[in-house]
């Protein structure tokens, strides 16, 4: 089994902010991708994604504040050297753990087949539970190039845990399409929600108290993220993807997220940035009565 590589600070945080005790929120690595099935790099992602942070203002206009404050600790990378049935073992045992630590844990991907163990140990901790994609592909295969732990397979798994709302979606099989009937699942497509505003508040009320949030990152336009593995057209922009997650933000309780599917790039900057500058959004509307104003 390789080595786990080095990841530098979130947000080059100094340690007052980044330490282990001093923050609220956990950033976990994960960088695993055996099951990918057209472009690679997915387990670059954690690692672009941590090193583009460095460079964002962490001081946000919208809040008032610097979200940072909270205190944000990242944690080495996870040993990602491993088979998929191992690999989602694995994950859910130390997602257990991690919940454990009382912080709020937010895993970097790797691919999408990460999730659904971690929503497994989510859902031993939160009964009500229930699951929030944003996402180009519906995942909803039970199983792919033999294996149901596949990256096309990962909200299958996670609707055997807990309900699930899926926005954004716009790619999908013939055996998906059949099966969405029967199972637990809201899905709000791409096609009739894109440059609208309504569904928000639609979507965000179909899920339970206890939400999860799985962000995969094809599920924004290719025309900002294109450094991904199966970039579809037609995805959600920036503000729209922030109001769905303010207002999930504000009407439910966040009790733990992942942003997965970034690949790596050694051309560009813009699909990382982007996607380091999502999450800490994303942390500053769930933590907004935590983050200090301005003074």
């Amino acid at each position: 089994m390789t080595e786990s590589p080095t990841f530098s600070v979130f947000g080059g945080l100094e340690p007052q902010l980044s330490s282990l005790e001093n923050s609220r929120v956990l950033i976990w690595p994960v960088p695993f991708e055996k099951t990918v099935s057209y472009g690679h790099g997915a387990e670059e992602g954690p690692a672009a994604i941590i090193e583009a942070s460095r460079y964002m203002e962490l001081y946000d206009e919208e809040l008032g504040g610097d979200t940072a404050n909270i205190g944000i600790h990242t944690l080495p990378a996870f040993p990602s050297d491993r088979e998929p049935d191992e690999m989602m073992l694995a994950l859910q045992q130390e997602a257990g753990k991690l919940l454990r630590t009382g912080k709020f844990i937010c895993m970097l991907g790797g691919e999408h087949s990460i999730t659904a163990p971690v929503v497994r140990a989510f859902g031993e901790a939160y009964p009500k539970l229930s699951v929030l994609q944003i996402d180009a592909h519906a995942d909803l295969r039970d199983s792919y190039e033999g294996t149901k732990n596949s990256h096309a397979c990962a909200m299958r798994r996670v609707l055997e845990v807990c309900p699930a709302v899926q926005c954004g979606i716009r790619s999908l099989s013939v055996e998906e399409a059949r099966a969405i009937p029967s199972l637990p699942t809201r899905i709000f497509w791409a096609k009739d929600i894109v440059g609208r505003t309504g569904w928000v508040d639609d979507a965000v009320d179909a899920l339970t108290e206890d939400v999860y949030l799985t962000i995969d990152i094809d599920g924004l336009d290719p025309s900002l993220v294109p450094d991904t593995g199966t970039p579809e057209p037609g995805g959600l922009m920036w503000y729209e993807t922030l109001d769905l997650l303010r207002t999930v933000a504000a009407k439910r309780r966040v009790v733990g997220m992942d942003l997965v599917e970034l690949a790596g790039s050694s051309t560009s900057n813009v699909s990382s940035f982007l996607a380091a500058k999502l999450v800490y959004k994303t942390f500053g509307y769930i933590f907004r009565k935590d983050v200090p104003p301005l003074r």
